[in-house]
């Protein structure tokens, strides 16, 4: 029996080309996702967790005081001169406080602002950027040496006064 014999080489037909693309594209496309990966890598995981763990009860104990203090707080964030104002109501009247405003997910755009007292009850101090967007709103002061804190999720917009303290605390029933 005769040997079949191609009609034309291989590389002028359209199939062999085709798998080769295919194969070639799913390279480029892996290497580029690999080099993406390595050049932003996730900074989201903590691998100390008894750390933070030790963390959160330190946490809980200060939300605790500021409970115990009863004390709430207003903020208004002023977009156009980026003034902050702040009501504080409770048994504490520190000289100042620190506000922390938090991206979840970005912490190149975490904010923190020192406010200073104007008056009984109200503290001003200065942003240097426009903030907008989901965040984590801690307000952290002192009563006679113990550090209390506010801290809740809110969302920041133009116009919108935050208001810190109206929600009851979760995670302390055992406390």
């Amino acid at each position: 029996m005769p040997a079949a014999t191609a009609a034309s080489p291989w590389y002028k037909h359209l199939w062999p080309w085709i798998i080769i693309g295919i194969l070639t594209t799913s390279v480029c496309l892996s290497l580029t996702m690999v080099s993406i990966a390595v050049r932003n890598p996730d900074n989201l995981v903590n691998d100390n967790y008894y750390e933070a763990g030790k963390g959160i009860n330190r946490s809980l104990d200060r939300e605790l005081l500021a409970q115990t203090l009863k004390l709430k707080a207003s903020v208004h964030l002023d977009d156009l001169t980026g003034e902050v104002d702040l009501r504080l109501s409770g048994d504490s009247d520190p000289q100042t406080l620190e506000l922390n405003l938090i991206s979840p997910t970005q912490p190149d755009k975490d904010r923190k602002v020192l406010l200073s007292r104007a008056e009984a009850g109200r503290y001003v101090g200065q942003l240097d950027d426009k903030v907008d967007g989901r965040r984590f709103v801690e307000l952290l002061g002192s009563q006679e040496g113990q550090v209390w804190r506010l801290f809740e999720e809110e969302k920041v917009e133009h116009g919108v006064t935050l208001l810190l303290g109206d929600e009851a605390l979760l995670g302390a029933e055992h406390k």
